[in-house]
């Protein structure tokens, strides 16, 4: 069974930095690529509106945001990624320190 979550983060309010966080997105490193889908995911999007991103993933029953966290700490090329993201990613109104993605409650379905 699947299950689909949605996730909020904020970029840097500067139109260069917005515009070169969407080219990386364009062309995503293939290890990136390769340790979202190992890690159980199965689709991922990824909104924009001004600053604001909105992701939805759905993942199938081997992905946790527990299992997710350990396989990126382990590799050095996610690392390098989300070491790099950071120059155009700020966390959320409300996150905690050094969060980045926060989990989205759903308020309605129809």
């Amino acid at each position: 069974m699947k299950k689909r979550y949605a996730l909020a983060l904020d970029l840097v309010d500067d139109p260069i930095l917005i515009a070169e966080y969407e080219q990386y997105h364009q062309a995503v490193w293939p290890e990136i690529r390769e340790s979202i889908c190992t890690a159980g995911i199965d689709n991922m999007e990824i909104y924009r509106f001004a600053n604001r991103l909105f992701m939805i993933m759905e993942v199938n029953e081997t992905f946790s945001f527990e299992k997710k966290g350990e396989m990126d700490a382990a590799n050095a090329k996610v690392q390098e990624w989300e070491q790099l993201m950071w120059k155009y990613q700020q966390a959320i109104p409300g996150a905690n320190p050094g969060e980045k993605w926060v989990i989205m409650d759903k308020i309605f379905e129809l």
